[in-house]
């Protein structure tokens, strides 16, 4: 018998649909990002979370394998589209953050889609993302209380974004656009 693709028509429009909508917000935040780092640069890990909103919304919706990834990927060219110079950012960003959060979403075999399991993809790239902000801000030229606070914003900011993600996902859900069982 013929195996059938989950990566189903309804779902790989859904996952682009999704992507072009947090791609929008990903392409805005390509535009703030050289004067979040000018003028605000603490703020910079709080900007840099927004880039888990692609995954969280499409894993919360559609709950199948690798709607993460490629969603992360249509949002990724959308923002290049908004903001160019930042296309290779995009879809490394769009590589990394899709693949931790369908490698989290795998380690439970597809089948737990609770939000402790969100969050825990969402402090893995807050990790990450606080160490990619280190750098890109200068973090040693920082007084301490901003080293400390950037840190914590750093790790926090995606784990914001995934909160706010999960809502959108469960309004979606909730207005119909997850797929049937």
């Amino acid at each position: 018998m013929a195996r059938t693709s989950v990566l189903t028509t309804r779902v790989l429009l859904t996952t682009a649909a999704i992507g072009v909508a947090t791609g929008l917000l990903a392409g805005i935040a390509g535009w703030v990002t050289p004067l979040v780092l000018v003028t605000a640069p603490i703020l910079y890990g709080f900007v840099l979370g927004a880039h888990v909103l692609p995954g969280i919304i499409a894993q919360e919706v559609i709950r199948l394998p690798w709607v993460a990834l490629l969603t992360h990927v249509f949002a990724a060219l959308v923002a290049s589209a908004m903001a160019p110079q930042w296309a290779l950012r995009f879809l490394g960003t769009a590589i990394l953050f899709g693949g931790i959060q369908e490698l989290v979403a795998a380690l439970t075999r597809y089948r737990v889609w609770d939000a402790w399991r969100f969050f825990i993809s969402a402090i893995i790239i807050g990790i990450l993302v606080a160490v990619v902000v280190a750098f890109a801000a200068d973090l040693a030229s920082l007084a301490l209380w901003a080293q400390i606070i950037y840190l914590i914003v750093a790790v926090l900011g995606p784990v914001a974004w995934t909160a706010a993600g999960l809502g959108i996902g469960v309004a979606l859900r909730r207005a119909g656009v997850a797929r049937r069982a």
